[in-house]
């Protein structure tokens, strides 16, 4: 609900509080008075796109600050939540205009662009008259209109689901298909290359164990050659041969030396069990340097088979057993290509079904709620005066899409016997704000916290018709708020709280001034605002007379 409107350097307003009300809400005034300045200075802090000069004359800048109150459940918190503005129970907007062009914008102090300005708006005000009719004109409205009526909400929520799953089962379809192309070119390089890897195995880890191997035969090689020729030297043949060939010879000499020789057999006898240990050690050694010159040549075949397919497939050797996992899962996905697309495809005739359904029954429940709906306007459009027209909702089939396969247009015909057509092109501006105001009474439901606005709806109207039009208006009021600009006495006489507007001229320093303003009108003032809305500028005691009654019939209803 619009609880205040604070309004300074605007035009022909200098400075302007105004605290709104629930209910019917009605401003009235003298043509030029600036009933249509209150609007635009509304409509400049909601973002609309309005008048390029809006300061008034000789102000530095103009400012509009306009303060809603919030139910708990209203929808313009999910616009606040996605621009990260914190909301409480009162948003306040605020927007300022240089005198060279530049707006800035708040809401609850935190600066916002001209877009959120307007994504607020929409949820919290609606303003309808003979020349802005945006939701009656635009047959992409007319659908939500009707969905309103028909408390479609559940049904729109399944077929959105029905259309998401649908969607989502045919990218899945689309995309196995693309994967199997994919496989389909790759499929001779797939089983050879898997063939290939098959056949060598590779291990993780292989490589540095072939290397080590290999190293170690390699390296085998070339010491056992030195070791060999060691053994050679301390071996029978070698060094032990000789000092058993010396002993031999000493013991022959012993009894002649009388006891020299024994320490030199003693020693040579020590010599010879350390010869025979060092022969056996490298007799050893020589025994573990044996290798298999064939095993060495495997491991250098093996090990080079292994890089050469890792340079083929540009990986790691240590990476070439997953990724011959990896082309056996491909492989194996293109074998079982052709039941996956069944299932798929299966999937894809289950989604189109359950969104058929899903479809059919909100297209139902639109065209039972068209019926209602005609119905329904053809009893509100006989006390406006239009009770030879016809009003119906067409429903034609649309291309499908989350919400439905229908599009819905609003139709009339004014005269017997004319041919219907789109209101936009039917009705005059007349006639469509009473088939506005019928079509907001009938939708009652839609208006979801937001102040309706009705700028001069009634014009051209007088009489029983406008009297018509007032207690429309008082309806939509029960339970809500309304503001309605209006030059019909009995609209005015309707409303549960009145302003008159005024336009004053002064004497300044740089001539005359002019300033509008809003005034409050407790009953008295009523009674005298009304009467000059029936008799012009001389109010007569008839004309009062005529107010008071116009007042009581408005109480007593």
């Amino acid at each position: 609900m619009l609880r205040a409107l604070d309004i300074r350097d605007m035009l022909i307003i200098d400075r302007l509080e105004l605290e709104f009300q629930p209910g019917l809400n009605v401003l009235t005034g003298e043509t030029g008075a600036g009933k249509s300045i209150l609007l635009d200075s509304l409509g400049f802090v909601l973002g609309w796109r309005g008048r390029a000069e809006l300061v008034r004359k000789g102000a530095a800048q103009g400012e509009v600050t306009a303060v809603f109150d919030l139910a708990p459940d209203h929808p313009a918190r999910r616009v606040l939540a996605e621009t990260g503005i914190e909301a409480g129970d009162e948003l306040i907007l605020r927007r300022v205009n240089t005198e060279s062009g530049r707006k800035t914008a708040w809401v609850n102090d935190r600066r916002v662009s001209g877009e959120v300005l307007r994504a607020l708006s929409d949820e919290l005000l609606e303003l309808h008259g003979q020349h802005d009719d945006r939701g009656l004109l635009d047959p992409r409205g007319h659908r939500a209109m009707l969905d309103a009526f028909a408390d479609a909400a559940a049904d729109i929520s399944a077929t959105r689901a029905a259309w998401t799953a649908r969607r989502e089962a045919r990218r899945a379809l689309e995309v196995a298909h693309e994967q199997v192309a994919v496989l389909r070119a790759e499929e001779e390089y797939l089983r050879h290359a898997v063939a290939e890897l098959d056949g060598l195995d590779p291990q993780p880890g292989e490589e540095a164990e072939l290397d080590v191997i290999r190293r170690r035969m390699q390296g085998a090689e070339r010491v056992r050659g030195d070791v060999a020729r060691a053994h050679q030297v301390i071996s029978g043949d070698g060094a032990e041969g000789l000092v058993s060939d010396a002993m031999r010879w000493l013991d022959g000499a012993v009894e002649a030396a009388e006891g020299r020789l024994d320490p030199v057999i003693e020693a040579l006898t020590r010599a010879l069990d350390a010869l025979g240990e060092a022969e056996t050690g490298v007799r050893d050694v020589l025994d573990a340097l044996e290798f298999d010159p064939r095993a060495l040549e495997a491991a250098e075949e093996r090990l080079f088979a292994l890089r050469g397919l890792a340079r083929k497939h540009d990986v790691m050797v240590d990476e070439l057993a997953s990724f011959t996992d990896g082309l056996r899962k491909r492989l194996q996905a293109l074998d079982a290509s052709e039941g996956d697309m069944a299932d798929l495809e299966a999937a894809v005739r289950a989604a189109d079904a359950a969104y058929d359904a899903a479809a059919a029954a909100l297209t139902a429940r639109r065209s039972e709620a068209g019926t209602r709906l005609s119905r329904a306007m053809a009893a509100e459009l006989a006390p406006l005066k239009l009770d030879r027209a016809v009003f119906e909702v067409d429903l034609a089939p649309a291309d499908p899409g989350p919400e439905g396969r229908d599009e819905v247009t609003f139709r009339v015909a004014t005269n017997p016997g004319a041919p219907s057509g789109p209101l936009s092109r039917i009705a005059s501006g007349g006639e469509l704000s009473r088939f506005l105001l019928a079509l907001k009474v009938c939708l009652t439901g839609d208006n979801l916290g937001k102040t309706l606005i009705f700028d001069e709806i009634d014009r051209g109207l007088g009489g029983a018709t406008a009297n018509a039009v007032g207690r429309r208006l008082a309806r939509l009021a029960d339970g809500a708020q309304v503001l309605v600009v209006t030059h019909s006495p009995q609209v005015a006489a309707l409303g549960a709280h009145h302003w008159r507007v005024e336009k004053s001229v002064s004497l300044g320093a740089s001539g005359e001034i002019t300033t509008s303003r809003v005034v409050p009108l407790d009953h008295p003032d009523r009674i005298d605002e009304i009467a000059r809305m029936l008799a012009g500028d001389t109010v007569t005691e008839a004309a009062r007379g005529a107010a008071r009654v116009l007042l009581e019939d408005a109480d007593a209803a």
